[in-house]
């Protein structure tokens, strides 16, 4: 098994708002995908408090690249994407992956 963590920065003042639309975005795009456990975490101390990371369970790699090329034909997820941009500070986007052992 498998932990995809994306995680992102939020400009100053908007943090509850990448929530949000991180929220909405695991209601409703995530499924379509079969990405179906996850959860969110924000920094609180040791973490820069703007951070905000959403983990998925995956069971390998290639459930994982499935789910990122089914993303990318999901016109909602594109638009999804363009209406977080505002909110985000940019460049800090990154996945990390980790094997649960």
């Amino acid at each position: 098994m498998l932990i995809a963590r994306w995680q992102i920065d939020a400009r100053f003042g908007h943090k509850q708002e990448v929530i949000g639309r991180l929220q909405q975005w695991a209601q409703e795009i995530a499924p379509q995908v079969g990405l179906v456990r996850g959860r969110m975490l924000t920094g609180s101390i040791g973490a820069l408090e703007a951070t905000v990371v959403h983990e998925w369970e995956v069971s390998d790699l290639a459930e994982l690249d499935s789910a990122w090329t089914q993303l990318a034909k999901i016109p909602a997820h594109a638009q999804w994407g363009r209406d977080l941009e505002p909110f985000v500070v940019s460049g800090t986007a990154r996945w990390e992956i980790y094997r649960v052992v």
